[in-house]
């Protein structure tokens, strides 16, 4: 549906009954899209190392003397899939601090972990900006696709909380597509200095982009930052636009994310009320999945057992990867 900046900023606006017509329109989007199923991933966090220093972000640059820091191998990483495997899920997604290794250790483990799964799998990246030659390397070993959040479509304000062009980013994201990802995006609600017409804009972004997924998190001050004493973004807003995606784009991937369980008990539920499809299922190693700090130490990390609860709750059912079914013909 085509909407504009006054419209969506209304829907992020709606509370109480106008907020549940909001979800109950999302929820028929997602129906007659694809169905009342939702996407579970296995996440494994490779490294908490970043080259880059974003102020809301504990695993910046500047913090790196202070982090316990890891970065798991080709063997720790297939392990870590095995389990995913073991599990029943079908998209493996490796996630890592923005660092140009990354490249070769996950590039040498994505066809490891596609004979595991008899090449039965989707394999979703999400490691920040990298040359165009690393992107196609990647896919050519295996990688399905990829995820490079925008953070904000308002160029002075991603400027001023990663201190790298937003231009740079939107290079990435053409290279990515024009290689043939399949590839999603997303941007953080309640930052400071943010307004709901930005919000907006960035799922207009999203949509003129022609992104696959598209996601949503309400900002969360984490401690050690620039940003840690900034007030935390209001949860509602988050889950609007949540649904306000479903409504511009129902057939895209949105996930539920952990973001919303760190500020309600809730929130992943309210997330699928909203009408998201896709939460992920952390499968990092113990001793690891304490150290990457996307949110601080006391993040929330999301294991299958919670997310059996929240689908139950919202009357969903667990499907494979939808990308996979479609690379195989069998529709989605």
């Amino acid at each position: 549906m085509s909407l504009t900046v006054p419209e969506l900023t209304d829907m992020l606006r709606a509370r109480g009954e106008a907020q549940e017509q909001l979800f109950s329109e999302a929820r028929r989007c997602r129906a007659a899209a694809r169905g009342d199923v939702a996407v579970l991933r296995g996440v494994v966090e490779v490294t908490n190392l970043c080259r880059v220093n974003c102020d809301y972000c504990p695993m910046r640059r500047d913090n790196t003397t202070s982090n316990s820091i890891y970065v798991l191998d080709v063997e720790q990483i297939v392990a870590r899939a095995r389990e995913i495997h073991a599990a029943g899920i079908d998209v493996v997604f490796l996630q890592a601090g923005e660092i140009p290794k990354t490249t070769k250790i996950v590039g040498e483990a994505i066809p490891r972990i596609r004979e595991l799964f008899n090449d039965k799998v989707e394999i979703l990246l999400n490691l920040g900006n990298k040359k165009r030659s690393e992107y196609a390397y990647l896919k050519d070993q295996g990688a399905t696709s990829y995820i490079l959040k925008h953070e904000t479509s308002d160029p002075e304000l991603y400027a001023k909380l990663r201190h790298e062009t937003f231009e740079s980013r939107m290079r990435c994201m053409e290279d990515l597509l024009d290689l043939g990802y399949k590839v999603g995006t997303g941007a953080m609600s309640g930052l400071p200095g943010q307004s709901l017409e930005s919000v907006a804009e960035d799922i207009l972004l999203a949509k003129r982009l022609g992104v696959h997924m598209s996601s949503i998190a309400p900002f969360i001050p984490a401690p050690g930052t620039p940003m840690e004493n900034d007030g935390y973004g209001d949860v509602n807003v988050a889950l609007n636009a949540i649904a306000a995606m479903r409504i511009v784009e129902p057939t895209w991937l949105i996930p539920s994310v952990s973001a919303l369980a760190k500020t309600r008990d809730d929130g992943q539920l309210r997330g699928f009320q909203a009408g998201a499809n896709v939460m992920t299922v952390n499968f990092s190693d113990p001793a690891s999945a304490g150290k990457y700090l996307i949110y601080g130490k006391d993040r929330f990390v999301v294991r299958r057992e919670h997310a059996t609860r929240a689908l139950t709750g919202a009357g969903m059912t667990v499907t494979g990867s939808v990308f996979l079914r479609e690379l195989m013909g069998t529709g989605a």
